[in-house]
């Protein structure tokens, strides 16, 4: 599904309640920070095997999917009421990051791009 398609059907549900005075940029914005701060507590204290084992039950992977998707969804809607194309700021930024993250010089580091 394309990122317009997304975006149509994430502004449906609030669209049709007339939820967009609720939905100003700040509010949004606010809202993609609580949503993300709460896959928090799946992931707290747990080993990388501890995650993983967490994720193939099916309630947990399920609650993970949950926030996962609010977070997905106040992305688009906030990019919708910013006019911004999430597809195309993502890929210009991917290309940025190819750039400034060269493989030979990268490979295997996590230092940042001006300590390479």
């Amino acid at each position: 599904m394309s990122f317009e398609a997304l975006i149509a059907r994430a502004n449906a549900i609030p669209d049709a309640r007339d939820w967009r005075q609720f939905h100003d940029p700040k509010e949004l914005m606010l809202s993609l920070c609580l949503e993300a701060a709460e896959l928090l507590p799946h992931f707290r204290f747990l080993s990388e095997e501890q995650t993983h084992a967490a994720l193939a039950d099916a309630p947990g992977r399920e609650a993970v999917e949950n926030e996962l998707a609010d977070v997905l969804f106040f992305v688009l809607r906030f990019a919708q009421r910013l006019g911004v194309d999430p597809a195309g700021v993502l890929n210009r930024k991917l290309a940025k990051n190819a750039a400034r993250y060269p493989v030979k010089k990268a490979r295997g580091r996590n230092a940042k791009y001006t300590e390479l």
